[in-house]
């Protein structure tokens, strides 16, 4: 799909692979609207729009997209569900609201996101729905147990939905990163890149390689890892 012009929702918006890809969208002439709980500091663009937006609520996400089609029009060719959150430790001693804020976040607000644009692309007959998982979403770790389910069942709900939404001329494409070096997890990226991680604007071209990809192709899944990691 030529990017030039699309209108493009990107979730998560604030920092790290959200921020990075809503630059690489623009950088191809995409028009993005971003959502998020706060603004991307310093992102300034004619084609950039900040719509407040907390995606564990659902009536947010409505009307987000209600003011998104207000402002940018009714066309939504693409949706990356990219917000995401972890939270770390031992099941026996973990939060349940810890809990219950990931699988909000992580999987509810995929969800909400997705059902809320597809009958305007399956309308289109046009539109790319990308979901951003993780590496967690293929092998259980340790002290993980709770961010891999969602991404576990991020991966079951692209893989069924690609199916279901095909026949429609919607594309969806689950992105798995491995390590990558933001603010995930309270860490503070260095002032130098981390040679053993790889950085959000490395998954930001990854998903403008599926979203540009011929109409005919589908990249349902892609994994990506660093070349040499710790």
């Amino acid at each position: 799909m030529d990017l030039s012009g699309k209108v493009a929702i990107i979730t998560g918006v604030s920092k790290g692979i959200g921020r990075s890809t809503a630059e690489a969208l623009l950088a191809k002439g995409a028009i993005v609207a971003g959502w998020g709980r706060t603004a991307p500091e310093g992102l300034e663009h004619e084609r950039f729009q900040f719509f407040e937006c907390d995606v564990r609520n659902e009536i947010a996400v409505q009307e987000a997209y209600t003011n998104t089609q207000r402002e940018l029009g009714p066309e939504i060719q693409i949706l990356v569900n990219n917000a995401g959150i972890g939270h770390f430790g031992p099941v026996d001693g973990f939060s349940s609201d810890d809990w219950h804020e990931m699988f909000d976040t992580n999987v509810h607000g995929v969800f909400y996101c997705t059902k809320a644009v597809l009958p305007q692309m399956k309308k289109q007959h046009l539109g790319h729905i990308i979901n951003v998982a993780s590496l967690a979403g293929t092998a259980g770790t340790a002290n993980l147990a709770g961010y891999c389910a969602t991404k576990y069942a991020i991966r079951g709900f692209s893989d069924a939905l690609f199916k279901e939404v095909r026949p429609d001329g919607v594309r969806v494409t689950c992105v798995m990163p491995g390590s990558v070096e933001t603010n995930f997890n309270g860490a503070e990226p260095g002032q130098e890149p981390d040679p053993h991680k790889m950085q959000p604007e490395d998954i930001a071209a990854a998903i403008v390689h599926a979203l540009e990809a011929p109409q005919t192709v589908m990249i349902s899944e892609l994994q990506m890892r660093p070349t040499q990691p710790k």
